[in-house]
């Protein structure tokens, strides 16, 4: 199926590949540290107990986690559900637990961070944290996305070779295979970008309007961006935009990066040629199986 081809010819941005030894952890720019952290929930009213739900032999947060460890060095599940915090100790995979009362991954993966720092240096080597004025990237990867490729994370990363990026996420272009009706799938957010590849707005709906063009031409007149909802944050700026209240347009659209714009948070958008592959019910994860089945 169309949902599970995965483009696997994307060459990892040359500048990631170069700069990747200039830290311990694979950061960008010297000083630069990356930490991964897969927030994880079991309660679910579509897919309960979706984490731990069996993928061809591993629970789907090894997959991800195991995904993620291509790319970054240091890796961590945060979890409020000790049967999921079991399950990544017993693959020998870095975990902590957060609390219940998160609203947003992005809440979970600030308690996870404070808690990396402040309490599970033990678990890792601690000489990785000790670069000279270091800093903290946390890149948060949902985790319901099995197939997220390594490619994705390097394009994010590559984001914050800009000593001014303060959040990044990832846009993939629309093509005209995909048909008007994918464009406008509110599920599928959108997002337009000015002419630094910062986010200018993120909507369900279809944005830009094309006055004047008939909307079964829009893809061959315009380029349209799908927002992917992979993020990175520096540390200093995940402790501010956690403490911001919900705002008025991230209450309309439902969609929680308005917050942080409409608060004056700029937003560096990579571009990348992968789709995402989220696993949302028990008949997704049924079609990923069978994906996994025909790959081998």
């Amino acid at each position: 199926m169309q949902l599970f081809t995965i483009e696997m010819d994307l060459k990892r941005n040359s500048q990631i590949q170069s700069e990747s030894h200039s830290s311990p952890l694979g950061g960008g720019r010297e000083g630069t540290v990356f930490i991964g952290i897969i927030p994880a929930r079991y309660a679910s009213t579509r897919f309960p107990g979706k984490p731990l739900a069996d993928m061809a032999g591993k629970p789907m947060i090894q997959r991800v986690y195991e995904q993620v460890s291509k790319e970054l060095e240091t890796v961590f599940v945060a979890t409020d559900d000790t049967r999921i915090f079991d399950t990544v100790k017993a693959f020998g995979g870095n975990v902590v637990i957060t609390g219940e009362h998160h609203k947003s991954g992005t809440d979970r993966c600030y308690e996870a961070f404070q808690s990396i720092i402040n309490h599970e240096l033990e678990m890792i080597d601690k000489s990785q944290f000790l670069i000279p004025n270091s800093q903290f990237v946390i890149i948060n990867i949902q985790g319901d996305e099995p197939f997220i490729q390594p490619e994705q994370i390097a394009t994010l990363k590559a984001c914050f070779a800009d000593s001014d990026t303060q959040i990044a996420s990832l846009a993939k272009p629309f093509t005209e295979a995909d048909g008007i009706e994918t464009l406008q799938n509110p599920n599928s957010p959108k997002v337009i970008l000015n002419n630094n590849n910062e986010a200018m707005y993120f909507s369900r709906s279809v944005i830009p309007f094309l006055r004047g063009e008939e909307q079964g031409d829009w893809l061959a007149k315009h380029t349209y961006y799908k927002h992917i909802g992979l993020y990175g944050y520096r540390s200093d700026i995940l402790k501010e935009i956690t403490a911001l209240p919900q705002s008025s347009l991230e209450i309309a659209e439902s969609l929680e990066q308005l917050r942080w714009l409409q608060n004056g948070y700029r937003i560096k958008m990579g571009i990348t040629t992968h789709e995402t592959i989220g696993i949302d019910t028990p008949e997704d994860m049924a079609r990923a199986i069978e994906f996994l089945k025909n790959k081998k």
